[in-house]
């Protein structure tokens, strides 16, 4: 007996325009949404107009019109460009006859489906469930079901389900904030490692599908060629990584630095989201560099750039030094890769590019760094290996003394060798 696979949910997109100039790119960027759920887009339907209605969200001829659509398309649920009140929902659905699905859900169901980690399946699933619990009404939902039902069954239960269907939810909720409380704990100690390390920090920021995992992979492969298992997962599609991870880069000349890949933004990132990954963000926040990866290619790079920056300044990180990196310079016609400031143009595959990547991450974290003599007692020489490794020795040599060395050092790290200033 072989297995058939069920067709893609047949879906139309919808969007209100109200004076918004970012509105098409909103669109468009609500197609990749959808497709990235494996829905199948048989139309589009938008509306201009000064406000939404409270509600049904479109007026009503555009309701009218999205019915006659659907049959005649044979849609079974509207993607709606925006996140809709319960009434909204429950009115459009009872009007239209088709499940909707709001631009808040669908990033939560791609969120669902990429989250791999206990951490990250646990952030999302605390998002959906508190999306989910002011908008529980008796209405079965066809993305449970093989086929794609209308969404029309066994409607009109009685209240006192919904209440009881409320309280379970907020309880699943309570248990996951405990869950995720005792994880953020275990992985605590992990943190104050990296605190302890005194090397410096640096976090991969930007759009989704921007080229963050991939400029990651590259230095990787650049620096510690000889160690493929540091590699992280990238893949050419919508929020292909949400969990942080951090590797060490270490440089030729002795300098080393930790690299953290971030999950990536979306224009109107759920609330909900953008709090329950809170803490896998704080990487970023603990950074003293931020690299911003732009896919340049995009005709709407600047949208994507100002979304990233309102995301960071929710999460109060607003005083980091940034490199602006404007990735896949190879698909537009600038010469590559060129280096303006703390801008780079490149190409995250070139290697040519990640050198001058490499170039400008160095003068930012390293460039201030004082240059000073020392001298270590042979003694000591577990403090020499230790400079070799923390350090950039720019001369050595050796007296009846100890070893003299003129090395360029941290001020973090400086304080520990006080004592040895020659």
């Amino acid at each position: 007996m072989t297995e058939t696979q069920q067709p893609n949910l047949r879906v139309l997109l919808g969007g209100v325009n109200v004076n918004d100039p970012e509105f098409d790119y909103t669109m468009t960027e609500l197609g990749q949404l959808a497709e990235a759920n494996n829905f199948d887009i048989v139309g589009q339907i938008t509306q201009n107009s000064d406000r939404l209605q409270a509600a049904t969200y479109f007026g009503s001829g555009k309701v009218h019109e999205i019915k006659a659509t659907a049959e005649a398309q044979d849609a079974k649920a509207l993607v709606v460009n925006d996140e809709l009140s319960p009434s909204q929902i429950r009115n459009l659905e009872k009007q239209t006859k088709l499940y909707v699905i709001d631009r808040t859900q669908l990033i939560l169901r791609i969120f669902a489906d990429r989250a791999q980690t206990k951490m990250a399946k646990t952030q999302v699933e605390i998002a959906r469930l508190k999306y989910e619990l002011p908008r529980i009404h008796p209405s079965s939902n066809p993305l449970d079901q093989q086929g794609g039902a209308s969404g029309l069954a066994n409607r009109g239960a009685g209240e006192s389900q919904l209440e009881l269907d409320r309280r379970v939810l907020q309880k699943r909720i309570t248990r996951l904030q405990q869950t995720l409380a005792q994880i953020l704990k275990d992985q605590a100690t992990q943190s104050k490692e990296r605190q302890r390390s005194l090397l410096p920090k640096v976090a991969l920021v930007g759009y989704t599908n921007a080229g963050k995992s991939t400029v990651m992979n590259q230095l990787l492969k650049h620096y510690a060629a000889n160690e493929p298992q540091k590699q992280v997962f990238q893949k050419n599609m919508l929020f292909a990584t949400l969990d942080t991870s951090v590797r060490q880069i270490d440089l030729p000349n002795q300098q080393s630095f930790l690299l953290s890949d971030t999950v990536g933004f979306v224009s109107k990132l759920p609330h909900n989201l953008v709090e329950s990954f809170r803490a896998t963000l704080a990487e970023a926040k603990n950074a003293d560099l931020l690299i911003h990866v732009v896919d340049y290619a995009n005709p709407h790079f600047r949208e994507m750039m100002a979304v990233t920056y309102q995301v960071l300044k929710e999460l109060s990180i607003t005083d980091i030094p940034v490199i602006e990196v404007y990735n896949k310079a190879d698909l537009t016609d600038i010469d590559y890769p060129m280096v303006n400031g703390n801008e780079v143009y490149l190409s995250a595959q070139d290697e040519k590019s990640i050198e001058a990547l490499s170039s400008v991450i160095q003068r930012q974290l390293f460039a201030k760094d004082p240059v000073v003599d020392m001298l270590i007692p042979f003694t000591q020489g577990q403090l020499t290996e230790y400079l070799m490794t923390h350090a950039r020795i720019i001369n050595q040599d050796y007296t009846e003394h100890g070893t003299k060395l003129k090395v360029q050092i941290s001020p973090k790290l400086l304080g520990r060798f006080e004592k040895y200033r020659a």
